[in-house]
C-alpha cells in the first residue's frame, strides 16, 4: 500500500481534530509521529466547536479549548491551530470540515490526512456521511491501548482502503483522566504542556465536577 498519498506537486496536510478538553502530550505525540512517518508538510489542529459525539457531557468553552490548542502549538512551526469549527455555529462533523477545507486549496494541490485514534476509527460508521470520507482524505488510525488493528477488518472495504494504521509509542494519557485529576486536586504536571497547565489553573477550568 502506498501510504505517501502524494501526487507530484501536492502538499500533504495532516488534520488533527478533537475536543481537546484539554489538549495533552498524547495528542502532540500522535501528530508528530504522523507528520514524520507520512512526510506531512503541516498538521492543522482543529478543536471541535460543538462536538456532535460528546454532547452528553459538559466541556470547557470552545474559546478556552482553542486557546489551549494555540498555546500548545506555538513551539512547533509545523503545527497550526484552526478556528474552522470553533467559529461554525452548527455541530462539528468531520465530513463538513473536510469539505470546507477543500475550498481552501485547488484539489490537485493538496492531500489531506485525518489523524485520529484507532478507537475512534473503529466507530466511524456512526459518523455523519462516513461513506464520503475516503473521497476527501486518508485516515490515519493511531494505535490506542486496548484496541487491536485487526478489528479494522470489520469495517466496509471502501473505508478500510482509506485507512493507514500507525503504531506510535503509547502514552497512557487521556483528557478524561486530566479532568478527573483536577477535580480531585491532584497534579497534572508532565501530562500536558506547562502553558496549558497554567491556563487551566488561571481560568479555574474543570474545578467543578463535570458530567461524564
Amino acid at each position: 500500500m502506498n501510504v505517501s498519498g502524494r501526487a507530484k506537486g501536492q502538499k500533504k496536510i495532516g488534520i488533527m481534530g478533537g475536543t481537546f478538553d484539554p489538549i495533552h502530550f498524547g495528542h502532540l505525540l500522535a501528530a508528530e509521529e504522523s507528520r514524520t512517518a507520512l512526510g506531512l508538510d503541516e498538521v492543522i489542529f482543529i478543536p471541535a466547536g460543538d462536538p456532535a459525539h460528546k454532547r452528553e457531557r459538559k466541556t470547557a468553552s470552545p474559546e478556552d479549548r482553542y486557546v489551549m490548542t494555540l498555546l500548545t502549538t506555538l513551539g512547533n512551526p509545523k503545527f497550526t491551530p484552526s478556528r474552522i469549527e470553533i467559529d461554525r455555529k452548527e455541530p462539528s462533523h468531520t465530513v463538513d470540515t473536510l469539505r470546507e477545507m477543500r475550498h481552501w486549496y485547488a484539489p490537485e494541490k493538496v492531500a489531506f490526512f485525518f489523524i485520529t485514534g484507532l478507537d475512534a476509527v473503529l466507530g466511524i460508521t456512526s459518523w455523519k456521511e462516513y461513506e464520503a470520507l475516503p473521497g476527501l482524505c486518508r485516515m490515519v488510525a493511531v494505535n490506542r491501548p486496548g484496541y487491536s488493528p485487526r478489528k479494522l477488518e470489520n469495517l466496509p472495504s471502501e473505508i478500510r482502503q482509506a485507512i493507514i494504521p500507525l503504531e506510535i509509542p503509547l502514552l497512557s494519557i487521556s483528557s478524561t483522566e486530566i479532568r478527573q485529576r483536577i477535580e480531585e486536586r491532584r497534579s497534572i504536571k508532565y501530562l500536558l504542556p506547562e502553558a496549558v497547565e497554567q491556563y487551566i489553573y488561571k481560568k479555574e477550568l474543570y474545578r467543578k465536577k463535570l458530567e461524564v
